[in-house]
């Protein structure tokens, strides 16, 4: 079934969002004045927590990896082995970058972070594209590194931290002190992206196993930036911004797409909207505007169904997540389950794992 599958649809895989695996005493050597050469960082972690589980432990115990070193030969051993043409490469300890709470030390890693991701990665092959790290601490030099990062460094894109767990960016992402970045993101053509792993601060702190933190974590947190965004008017007002929200799958968006028409209509009539002045259509219509991206996992049986909603599938996005919960065995699983499919169209097929999408995000 699987030959026949790919026969039909193609052999060609483009990976959409893949990990790198930081390493301070790398990020190290990248860092500038006043921090260049100050050994005494390394007494502490460059990037807060993501929370409270160590996620080697994880990985040790389910036995995924033999081993955690992920270089620029560690991913393109990878993308041979599965048949990936290229991938995107998002941060891990990263991923928590939006809660540091110094603005100056923001600043600094980001800056440092991108040209090691530019040196160690996209200058050894460049199947190996990136999206930067932008400082949102600081909205003026975010700005300037997001211009830095795509016109010198090649990046495809930006990420955002879905969660910030009230420190560091404090505000979400739809909040009106962010629009100077979107406008220039605009402009600029810049994709940006919403990645979640942050569990803190959502309610999650109760449970005793990382299997429902991680379950409910990503979800939460991009349905409470996609609500902030579209009821703040993000997309009415920068209509040509193209935002991703990832590692979340693709059936919390027709749920939401009904709740949040639901809240518009119940309080478009009101003296007093409870939105934003900005917001000028139903929000599912925004959701369906094809500037909108979501990633997908093969398995999920409400793909279809969520599609059918978008209205394309056009705007999905096809997601290794190597090396975190996957290894080489488990995405050629992955992929193989997703050209067997009976209930997507061979165009469907295509646009998902052949690159549609990622290349409408990506698209600068």
């Amino acid at each position: 079934m699987v030959a026949t599958e790919q026969a039909r649809v193609g052999t060609r895989v483009v990976d959409g969002d893949g990990h790198l695996v930081e390493r301070d005493a790398e990020i190290f050597e990248y860092l500038e004045p006043p921090y260049r050469g100050n050994a005494a960082l390394l007494g502490y972690p460059f990037f807060p927590t993501l929370d409270g589980y160590q996620r080697g432990a994880i990985l040790a115990r389910t036995g995924i990896h033999k081993d955690y070193t992920i270089n620029a030969r560690t991913w393109l051993d990878f993308l041979d082995e599965v048949g990936i043409e290229s991938t995107v490469l998002y941060p891990t300890a990263g991923l928590a970058f939006g809660c540091i709470q110094d603005p100056e030390w923001a600043v600094a890693l980001a800056r440092a972070y991108n040209n090691w991701l530019y040196d160690r990665f996209y200058c050894v092959d460049r199947r190996l594209r990136g999206v930067a790290l932008v400082p949102l601490q600081d909205v003026s030099e975010a700005i300037k590194e997001m211009r830095r990062a795509l016109d010198e460094l090649h990046m495809v894109g930006v990420v955002l931290t879905g969660n910030s767990a009230d420190m560091g960016v404090r505000r979400l992402l739809g909040d009106p002190a962010f629009w100077p970045f979107y406008e220039e993101a605009e402009r600029l053509n810049c994709a940006v992206a919403i990645h979640g792993a942050v569990s803190m601060n959502l309610g999650l702190e109760a449970f005793r196993g990382f299997a429902a933190v991680q379950a409910l974590e990503h979800p939460f947190a991009q349905m409470i930036q996609l609500t902030s965004m579209i009821l703040e008017g993000v997309f009415e007002r920068f209509p040509r911004l193209r935002v991703a929200y990832l590692e979340a799958g693709t059936s919390w968006v027709p749920f939401m797409m009904d709740r949040l028409d639901r809240a518009y209509h119940a309080w478009a009539a009101r003296e007093r909207r409870e939105y934003s002045e900005w917001v000028r259509k139903p929000p599912s219509d925004y959701i369906k505007s094809g500037n909108l991206f979501f990633s997908c996992e093969g398995g999920e049986e409400s793909m279809r169904h969520a599609i059918e909603r978008l209205g394309t599938s056009a705007c999905l996005l096809f997601a290794s997540d190597f090396p975190h919960e996957t290894n080489a065995a488990r995405a050629k699983h992955e992929i193989a389950e997703l050209r067997e499919r009976t209930d997507l169209s061979e165009q469907d097929k295509a646009n998902i794992l052949g690159g549609i999408g990622v290349q409408r995000f990506y698209q600068r």
